[in-house]
């Protein structure tokens, strides 16, 4: 099968050499927001992309990141072999044999309500089976990750064919605008969200990203020592060169949750570049910030209407702490047409996104719309923290922290100062009896969930119960990033 340029053919197994770059599109979408104002010249050459037809640049918005993986640039160019040896990814050989691909490995979704004061991002796993919507081709259904290296391929394929003249560059790109309209239209579909602007990065920028920055902070809970990736690091906190980080987003072999941790890295790569930006004087540095706008320029593409002055002045204090980062949830794993692939429940996605990004507003005087509510697994059932969250969602509940603690035979409900009455009706709910804890944040719920807990039967202000829908699953839950001195400790 040919594969010349930049496509390559759909993948018919999982391969070892993914990665996911979106944290490097975030970060360089934060960079503009928070000093693009000094800089306005530089701004003016990003954004290049009529993939989509781009909604409002302020105001509530939904952002797209996305971390291609190519062996190639933009012109359909093999990347260098310095860069390819340093990412552990094989020889120019290999690229031309058609190792690697063209995938977005691990996509976020950010939605900025007006106002921009804070944010949340939901990562989605790369290896998501789902069904692909505004695919060019063939296939329609895989892993999330393939929509868009399915129809760049595709596209490509058919240009040859209807003009054998046309050059690398041009079948570059409109190969990759047809990816990128196929990954908006993808993750559109799996979320139910409409998408307003993307951001897109390539492998050339996430290295040119981290060696401007000096590389990154980073702490992890358990040595690692992977020959896939590269990654060889000790436990606890350190500093990674370029090289290093990429290895450090790479790996997914030899980790407890596998991608699901991989992606649990790459939240906290963001969040150690965060940190720089706002606690280590890198905004304040002008060559330095101009060295980063230099690499956005270059390597980063977004939709051509996204106007990024305005939404500079709408989310520049997500700079300050204010984004915080969830993993959608999975089912279980499944070998799905020869691939191992995660299992997902699109409609339980849609209402958990729907629930976290848009909720229902409480009723007038309600009582409880200003508890917000922490859900941890202490238990062996995947997602069920999150589950819980929406129910309470519907009831007027702030979704709070969704992850994890250690394991428990019983549920517990904890609460701070005044929330004893809102805790008590959730207690309830679990058969238990709610507990005042010093250690819970005033106006906030801590639910410590057992074993044996089950998603609480609950309905809307107004509205008529019906039973709970019990979701079975055996994959780990992917929730928030836990942080330790303010750089998040992963595996």
């Amino acid at each position: 099968m040919d594969r010349a340029g930049t496509g390559t053919a759909p993948r018919r197994s999982a391969g070892k050499t993914g990665y996911s770059l979106r944290c490097v599109a975030a970060a360089l979408v934060l960079v503009v927001s928070g000093f693009s104002y000094l800089v306005v010249r530089d701004v003016g050459g990003i954004g290049s992309s009529h993939a989509i037809t781009s909604g409002p640049s302020t105001g509530a918005q939904n952002i797209l990141l996305m971390g291609l993986e190519s062996r190639r640039d933009w012109n359909g160019n093999i990347l260098p072999a310095s860069i390819l040896a340093a990412l552990h990814a094989g020889s120019t050989q290999g690229v031309a044999d058609g190792v690697g691909g063209n995938d977005t490995n691990t996509l976020i979704l950010i939605h900025i309500p007006a106002g921009g004061k804070k944010a949340v991002g939901f990562s989605i796993p790369r290896d998501d089976w789902v069904n692909f919507a505004g695919t060019v081709g063939r296939q329609r259904a895989g892993k999330i990750d393939q929509a868009y290296g399915v129809s760049m391929y595709y596209e490509q394929e058919k240009l040859r064919a209807q003009h054998p003249d046309m050059g690398q560059d041009q079948l570059a790109s409109l190969g990759n605008e047809a990816g990128r309209r196929a990954a908006v239209a993808t993750a559109e579909k799996l979320t139910g969200v409409h998408i307003d602007h993307f951001a897109e990065v390539n492998l050339d920028g996430f290295y040119e990203l981290a060696t401007v920055l000096g590389g990154v902070g980073v702490c992890l809970n358990h040595p690692v020592d992977d020959s896939n990736s590269g990654a060889d690091f000790r436990a606890g906190y350190q500093h990674l060169d370029a090289s290093q980080a990429l290895a450090f987003v790479r790996q997914r072999d030899g980790l407890p949750n596998g991608d699901l941790d991989r992606t649990h890295r790459q939240q906290a790569f963001l969040d150690s570049v965060m940190h720089q930006l706002r606690a280590e004087g890198v905004l304040s540095d002008l060559a330095k910030t101009e060295a980063l706008l230099s690499v956005a320029r270059q390597y980063v593409i977004t939709d051509a209407g996204w106007n990024l002055l305005d939404f500079a002045a709408q989310a520049r204090d997500l700079t300050s702490g204010n984004l915080i980062f969830r993993t959608l949830p999975i089912e279980g794993y499944a070998t799905i047409a020869g691939q191992d692939a995660n299992v997902v429940n699109p409609a339980y996605i849609k209402a958990i996104v729907q629930a976290t990004l848009y909720p229902a507003p409480s009723p007038p005087r309600a009582q409880h719309e200003a508890t917000t509510v922490d859900v941890l697994n202490g238990g062996d059932t995947a997602g069920l923290a999150g589950r819980v969250t929406a129910a309470l969602a519907t009831a007027g509940y702030r979704a709070g922290k969704i992850g994890d603690t250690g394991y428990r035979t019983t549920t517990a409900v904890l609460y701070g100062a005044g929330t004893s009455a809102d805790a008590s009706k959730i207690a309830t709910m679990f058969s238990v009896t709610a507990a005042a804890s010093a250690s819970v944040a005033a106006g906030h719920v801590e639910i410590l969930l057992g074993a044996s807990a089950t998603v609480p039967n609950i309905s809307a202000p107004g509205q008529t119960q019906t039973p709970a829908v019990a979701i079975p699953a055996t994959g780990p839950q992917g929730g928030a990033v836990s942080t330790r001195n303010g750089i998040p400790c992963v595996n």
